[in-house]
């Protein structure tokens, strides 16, 4: 099963303090916004999200069809096989992708400590 480019996805409270904190860290703007409640922060390889008012507790992302740089890989596993696979596997879904439809799409589920996972696939 191929997940795709990780990261964590951090629900912050103040997204120019957390930008600040991180940036001292090594970590610099990589997507998203400040006008859009959040950015996508990264160093080397590493990618971080910080979420403003998005969602609550934090988040393992996984991105489907893209690398770590947000680039379309050639060869992916479709958010739907990847559904397919889990469900197969008995594991319990949060929300699920609409196996009729194509191209971008997300699911969520949880780990057995409660951890939220989600996968989004962009393309």
């Amino acid at each position: 099963m191929k997940l795709g480019a990780f990261s964590v996805s951090l629900s912050v409270k103040d997204l120019a303090a957390s930008k600040t904190f991180y940036e001292k860290l090594g970590f610099r703007p990589f997507g998203g916004s400040m006008e859009q409640n959040y950015l996508i922060m990264k160093n080397e390889s590493t990618l971080i999200g910080l979420f403003q008012g998005m969602f609550e507790g934090n988040l393992l992302t996984f991105n489907p069809g893209w690398d770590e740089n947000a680039q379309a890989l050639e060869r992916f596993d479709d958010i739907r096989s990847i559904q397919k696979e889990l469900r197969a596997s008995n594991v319990a879904l949060l929300s699920e992708a609409d196996e009729n439809s194509s191209g971008p799409a997300s699911l969520m589920l949880t780990d057995p400590d409660g951890n939220v996972i989600l996968l989004d696939q962009h393309r």
